[in-house]
């Protein structure tokens, strides 16, 4: 039960061909530390709590475990294959229990300046975690987690260690609508179509690893001034021992050797009391060059928590300065115009590898823009996204319907994204809501339109390096004439050629009723007139019996050149073919789904040169 190996951080288990290259994985984070790490994947004892008595009958304390499970992987898939004649699937609740032992390392860091951290990569909908039969809590003070797409931290109590250790998780989850669930089914919308099976629980890895008392988090935010060399970094510090602490920051180029000079070094003292901390700071990098997809360059961050000792507790993270900008008809990259040739991707139950490989391929397919729909996904995407030039577009896992408690999951879940997203230059675009998922009232009730409205202003006051979309494909929202918007978006689907032409017409005129499935405004009257982007943001879906269109590769990639080539002779600003891979039942996919091979010639998505829009 001690093999500290890594595996997988996929959303399913490995294939054993895949295993010997997922080995050497980084963690699913953006930011490193230095430091050893221990997985504590692997097999761990498990069992269904039918009944949800585990909690009243003290299970953490003791229980007699008779199946076991792999970690990572998820409830549906250790029910399947543990299920011994009893469900092997569940419709309404699911109460899950997992165990396992660890020994803890020997460490030769200073015991009075480190601790031992756990980290969840992903785990839920609902978790807690018992340490020898004693509830933790989060950093942030949570006895019970929620949420299953972003990892949760604990320090783990000195007084509770021992050589062996007993690490008890219960995880439960629910078809409840008010949760955000993304395409999952719930109560609302049944599995089937465009909706998916659950895939929750224990759906990424989980390690344990020392840190200093006195550190900085490995979380990041980057918002950079291009035209002045400037970066804000937005850090998070967390303190034990409070007192002045001095933070330095240093930049280097990315591919420096070890002794290389930074390129930019700056100092900041800082008085910090007891607790979690959140700090901007900013530097100038002299001649600093922008990141792009064509030239995706990035900077190495090494910042250092500096005590009155001298002692520093250090963080690195990639960063690349870039500035993403609505500005009349275009978007601007840099100050450039740039038409965002963009795909659909839902990973699904991919593996790690399988989604490199998806990454690969879009790529290929002339893609510039990848729309990552309604999903949790492995962190290291974004940073293969940083390191390949692909811009990000990602969205929010909605609700399945919409009320105060709906609202507020969804800001937590928002909340969660962005402190362990924001430092990724590849991720220029947020939806809030797809197609009034969660907000199912957006056009007659004005509660859910405030509040859609009070976050767009949030975004834009505290993460102004994203553009956002307050509600995609249709039902955007208009106050007092202004959209609330930074593009005006529309799903558009038709096999029709003829009629895509009419469509596209229609929306570069201004016309808001009769374009897409539903007004593409509410709210207060709005009439365009060139002052948003207008981006399709889904079209195609060519070979799905519920889109329509032709069913042979040749038909389908003759119409994607077709179809293409209207949306560049009009004044669009990017559009979204729906979309990579084929996901359940939903067989519209352009690249293999464990291959990643293209279905249809490359760069078929990529515009041709010359073209307007």
């Amino acid at each position: 039960m001690d093999d500290f190996t890594p595996a997988n951080y996929g959303l399913s288990a490995t294939p054993e061909a895949e295993l010997a290259q997922e080995t050497n994985n980084e963690l699913p984070r953006a930011v490193l530390r230095p430091g050893h790490h221990f997985l504590l994947d692997g097999t761990w004892r498990f069992a269904i709590d039918l009944d949800d008595i585990g909690l009243t009958e003290d299970w953490e304390q003791g229980y007699d475990y008779r199946l076991s499970a792999q970690w990572p992987g998820s409830i549906e898939e250790h029910l399947v294959a543990a299920h011994a004649g009893g469900p092997t699937a569940w419709q309404d609740k699911i109460v899950a229990w997992y165990e396992r032992e660890f020994t803890l390392p020997e460490v030769a860091e200073n015991k009075d300046r480190t601790l031992f951290q756990l980290t969840f990569g992903a785990c839920g909908y609902e978790t807690r975690v018992w340490l020898n039969g004693q509830l933790l809590t989060t950093i942030e003070g949570e006895a019970v987690h929620y949420g299953e797409y972003t990892s949760f931290t604990y320090e783990l109590p000195e007084e509770h260690l021992r050589a062996t250790n007993r690490l008890t998780v219960r995880i439960a989850d629910t078809m409840d609508a008010e949760t955000t669930r993304g395409k999952q089914e719930s109560h609302v919308y049944k599995r089937g179509g465009i909706w998916y099976q659950t895939q929750s629980g224990a759906v990424r890895s989980v390690w344990l690893e020392t840190v200093e008392r006195n550190r900085l988090r490995s979380r990041v935010g980057v918002v950079s001034t291009i035209e002045d060399c400037l970066v804000r970094f937005n850090l998070t510090l967390r303190i034990h021992d409070a007192g002045d602490y001095l933070v330095r920051l240093q930049v280097f180029g990315t591919d420096g050797a070890a002794a290389t000079a930074p390129l930019a070094v700056s100092d900041f003292p800082l008085p910090l009391a007891e607790g979690q901390h959140e700090q901007r700071l900013s530097l100038e990098v002299p001649g600093a060059e922008v990141w792009c997809p064509e030239h995706p360059h990035r900077y190495r961050l090494v910042a250092q928590l500096i005590d009155n000792t001298g002692y520093a507790a250090q963080i690195e993270a990639r960063f690349g300065l870039r500035k993403i900008e609505s500005r009349g008809r275009k978007v601007y990259l840099n100050n450039e115009p740039i038409y965002l040739d963009g795909i659909l991707y839902q990973p699904g139950t991919a593996t790690y590898a399988e989604m490199r490989r998806h990454m690969h391929a879009m790529k290929a397919l002339g893609c510039n823009l990848v729309r990552v729909h309604i999903a949790g996904i492995d962190p290291r995407i974004y940073n293969l996204a940083d390191e390949l030039g692909l811009l990000l577009w990602v969205e929010v896992p909605s609700p399945h319907s919409s009320t105060p408690r709906s609202r507020e999951n969804h800001r937590a879940e928002l909340l969660r994204m962005l402190s362990l997203m924001e430092t990724h230059p590849s991720i220029v675009i947020w939806s809030l809501y797809n197609e009034d998922w969660g907000a199912q009232d957006i056009a007659t009730n004005p509660a859910t339109r405030r509040y859609i409205v009070q976050m767009y202003h949030y975004m834009q006051l505290s993460h102004p390096q994203f553009l956002v979309i307050d509600n995609d494909g249709w039902h955007h929202i208009s106050h007092q004439g202004q959209l609330k918007s930074d593009l005006l978006t529309a799903h558009l689907y038709t096999p029709d050629l003829g009629r895509w032409r009419e469509l596209l017409d229609r929306l570069i005129h201004g016309e808001m009723q009769g374009t897409a499935a539903f007004p593409l405004v509410v709210g207060d009257p709005y009439f365009y007139r060139g002052q948003r982007p207008l981006l399709v943001s889904e079209w195609g879906g060519f070979g799905f019996s519920d889109y329509g269109g032709p069913q042979d590769a040749e038909a389908r990639t003759n119409s994607i050149r077709d179809f293409k080539r209207e949306l560049r002779a009009r004044p669009i600003a990017g559009d979204v073919y729906t979309q990579a891979t084929n996901i359940e039942d939903e067989r519209n996919g352009l690249i293999g789904f464990h291959s990643g091979e293209l279905e249809v010639p490359a760069g078929l998505l990529h515009s041709e040169p010359g073209q307007p829009g």
